[in-house]
This record gives C-alpha cells, sequence and structure tokens, in this order.
C-alpha cells in the first residue's frame, strides 16, 4: 500500500513533467531534481527525498504526451514513483517500459492526494474511499521488462539466463 503524493489532469505534457530547458542534464541520477520543477512545492518534496519509494501519481489521460524525451520517465524512476494513469501516450509508455518505471494504466481510477492505494494485478483499490477500478494489463514481454528494471536489466538477465542453459 502507498499514498498518492501528487494528482495531475489530463494531457500532462512532457514539458510540464521535465521542461525542455533542462534538458543538458540527461543522466538519471541528476533528472529528479528537475521534475515537474514548475509545481514549486512537489519539486521541493522530490529534492528534499520526502517520499518514500513507490509512492504515487495518479493522472488523468494522455500522460506524457508531448515530445520523446526520455528525461520524462527517468526524472519519475529516480525518486521510484508508480504512476497511475487513465492512460499513457504511446512514446511516453515506451519510454518508461524501456526504463524500467512503474506504471499502472487504470482508465476508471479516482484518488486524491494523500489517500492511502493498494495495487493488485487486476485492481487498483483506494483504502481511503474503498473503491475498486480495473487495471488494463500491459502485454507480459512489456510486463517482464519493468519488472526487471527496465530494458537494460531484462536484456542482462536473458543473456546471463541463456550462458547458464550453455553450461
Amino acid at each position: 500500500m502507498a499514498k498518492v503524493v501528487f494528482k495531475v489532469g489530463d494531457d500532462v505534457s512532457t514539458d510540464i513533467i521535465y521542461p525542455g530547458r533542462f534538458m543538458a542534464t540527461v543522466l538519471p541520477s541528476e533528472t529528479p531534481q528537475y521534475a515537474f520543477v514548475d509545481y514549486p512545492e512537489f519539486n521541493a518534496k522530490i529534492k528534499n527525498k520526502e517520499f518514500p519509494p513507490q509512492s504515487i501519481i495518479v493522472a488523468g489521460k494522455n500522460f506524457g504526451c508531448g515530445s520523446s524525451r526520455e528525461q520524462a520517465a527517468s526524472c519519475l524512476k529516480g525518486p521510484d514513483f508508480v504512476v497511475i494513469a487513465r492512460n499513457f501516450s504511446r512514446i511516453f509508455l515506451q519510454n518508461a517500459i524501456n526504463l524500467g518505471l512503474k506504471m499502472v494504466i487504470c482508465p476508471a481510477i479516482e484518488a486524491s492526494v494523500g489517500d492511502e492505494i493498494e495495487i493488485t494485478a487486476d485492481q487498483v483499490v483506494n483504502q481511503t474511499t474503498g473503491k475498486s477500478f480495473p487495471v488494463v494489463q500491459l502485454p507480459k514481454a512489456r510486463q517482464a521488462i519493468i519488472d526487471a528494471g527496465g530494458l537494460i536489466p531484462f536484456a542482462r538477465k536473458l543473456v546471463i539466463e541463456s550462458q547458464r542453459t550453455r553450461c
């Protein structure tokens, strides 16, 4: 179970998540300092590491629309956020999968900042309101990449497993 720490609406662009003026910073260890920088209170809490791992950001439709900047996903992966959205833009979704950002597609999600959320394989349960919402499952291959921590750890795992079977 985790708490909702931030809520945004529909069509949140990558420029809101990670503004283009910070594109010179690309290291995943440095991008979190610019996450939602135009929301100073939330950004200050990220910088001060006030959120426990798996804290939840709730979003509406088309989260991550706009550019293909990978930093929009990496700045959320660094603090180990989970993003629950009604849906994600295609490019953001693929970037987030490649980086291992935990995401949940939940078209009917209803939650507010401070709500306690439980995520199961097939639903999101808002423990605060007592309501449950069905989840749209990602394809197994994509979920396996997220579960491995991203595309590079997933590929590394496959290589190691293939070497073990050869011996």
